[in-house]
């Protein structure tokens, strides 16, 4: 399928204009309106869009109309794990121009870029339902991980009965944060991500790894991106060595009303003493505490993960939508 004439077809990346980037913030937040859940920021997704994650590699394209965007996606390409995989995100159609097969366009695209780096798998995420889901069925992907997306209500919440959830762990004490760790903190937080290998995952995915210099490069993002962290960290007492870490983010500007649960993991040595409830209950107390104006909490769980789904449930998280990890073969 050829480009439609007067369409032009833009690289995103840190010299893009301001103008290109505007547009693109505009053309996503069209394409996602119907989804719930907290709004993407303009601070975020040109941040986004312009640098890529520690440990990776991205490209991105813009499709424009007279002066107007009208599509675009980017991809990562993961340079120290799984050379054969491609992420892919966004990846979207204004919907006044959908169905004039330029999602078809797109696609092609993303695996001609793909394959010239030898990548054989695309990754992506969409609701179950919707245009995402159907693109998707329709073009030869197949669903790896259902995931639940599920959120706390901060003003409904039982803080008594939450409270009275809080396990009791003698051989382990919890540390409290707030902001992008410092350099005494990167070697534990290294050996703790390697826990997150243990969540489900696509089927040909191999574990990812983690070392000191790739979460600095992390943490030193979080700010650019507009975005405040919270963490807790769970040590043995014996020894100090680090069992498990759970981390909240916020937007910087304080204007959707929403936190955002992010990884959290036990190792294996550590776990059966409940440190995944004491990690999310005293990290969420703490960012109750320092976020008065936060409304709601949201956090994704692959629907396999019988026990986080538990606490969760446990600590009155309510079923959002359930979205599809979408994995292609080319």
């Amino acid at each position: 399928m050829r480009l439609p004439e007067g369409m032009r077809i833009h690289p995103i990346d840190f010299d893009s204009p301001a103008d290109l980037m505007a547009g693109l913030f505009d053309a996503f937040t069209e394409a996602h309106a119907e989804i719930p859940g907290p709004p993407e920021t303009e601070q975020h997704l040109t941040y986004a869009l312009r640098n890529p994650e520690p440990g990776a590699r991205l490209e991105g394209y813009a499709w424009v109309d007279g002066g107007r965007v009208v599509a675009a996606y980017a991809q990562s390409f993961v340079q120290r794990d799984n050379p054969h995989l491609t992420w892919l995100y966004p990846f979207f159609v204004r919907p006044d121009r959908r169905r004039e097969g330029l999602g078809t366009l797109m696609l092609d695209h993303v695996k001609e870029r793909a394959r010239a780096d030898g990548r054989t798998m695309v990754l992506t995420e969409a609701p179950v339902t919707g245009t995402g889901s159907a693109f998707g069925h329709a073009r030869d992907f197949k669903v790896a991980v259902v995931e639940a997306r599920r959120v706390l209500d901060l003003g409904r919440a039982d803080w008594e009965e939450l409270q009275r959830l809080m396990p009791e762990a003698d051989s382990y004490r919890i540390e409290l944060s707030e902001g992008p760790a410092g350099p005494e903190l990167l070697e534990d937080l290294a050996a703790l991500m390697y826990g997150m290998n243990d969540a489900p995952h696509a089927e040909g995915i191999e574990a990812s790894t983690f070392d000191a210099d790739l979460l600095r490069e992390r943490e030193e993002s979080i700010v650019p991106r507009g975005s405040h962290c919270y963490t807790a960290v769970a040590r043995r007492i014996s020894d100090g060595a680090p069992a498990g870490y759970t981390r909240i983010h916020v937007d910087t500007d304080r204007s959707i009303g929403w936190g955002k649960q992010a990884d959290t993991t036990v190792l294996r040595d550590h776990r059966g003493h409940r440190l995944g409830l004491m990690l999310k209950l005293a990290n969420l107390f703490h960012f109750r505490d320092r976020e008065p104006a936060a409304e709601r909490i949201i956090t994704w769980n692959a629907t396999s993960n019988a026990h986080m789904l538990a606490i969760n449930e446990a600590m009155g998280f309510e079923l959002l939508d359930e979205w599809n990890e979408w994995q292609l073969t080319i």
